[in-house]
């Protein structure tokens, strides 16, 4: 896991910066838009600063996760290390800052970073949204991200049909 955090710092993810940045500034900007339009702004910014910056290097580990064997080890791996560790600072910045919804600022967030992390880590495997060796423009990949996410959506249901057939 060393080894992993150490190369993620070199292998900074631009794609997951950006694209985690923006939603997540949509997202506290929406969550706190009813405490005034000063209040959701300063929220949405100070998110969208802390994800450009973290969002990084959580892509970058989340691509190393990509790679590991068996899947379902580094799902759990990315979904509860990786969000434990991003939603203690992201509470913290905000609460310093004064968010004012911040429990459902964070509860919103958890529940995309569970989300995201699992299609990243798919759309990683199918080739999509990496950096570095192998990478496909951010066009391709944003074009990409219609099958993507039908295939994704279907794995669970593909899944269930697999074990009843057994």
């Amino acid at each position: 896991m060393l080894s992993q955090a150490l190369s993620a710092l070199r292998n900074w993810h631009w794609k997951a910066a950006l694209f985690s940045a923006l939603i997540r500034c949509a997202i506290f900007f929406a969550v706190n838009v009813t405490s005034g339009w000063k209040a959701a702004s300063g929220a949405a910014g100070a998110e969208f600063v802390y994800r450009f910056a973290a969002s990084g290097y959580y892509g970058a580990m989340t691509q190393s996760l990509s790679r590991m064997q068996p899947a379902w080890k580094a799902n759990l791996l990315a979904i509860v290390f990786l969000p434990i560790v991003q939603h203690a600072i992201e509470f913290a910045i905000h609460w310093l800052r004064g968010t004012p919804n911040l429990t459902a600022s964070i509860g919103v967030s958890i529940a995309f970073t569970v989300f995201s992390t699992l299609f990243n880590l798919y759309s990683m495997r199918q080739g999509s949204l990496i950096v570095g060796k192998d990478a496909r423009s951010i066009w391709h990949d944003i074009a990409s991200f219609p099958r993507l996410a039908w295939n994704f959506l279907l794995l669970g249901p593909r899944m269930i049909l697999r074990m009843q057939n057994r």
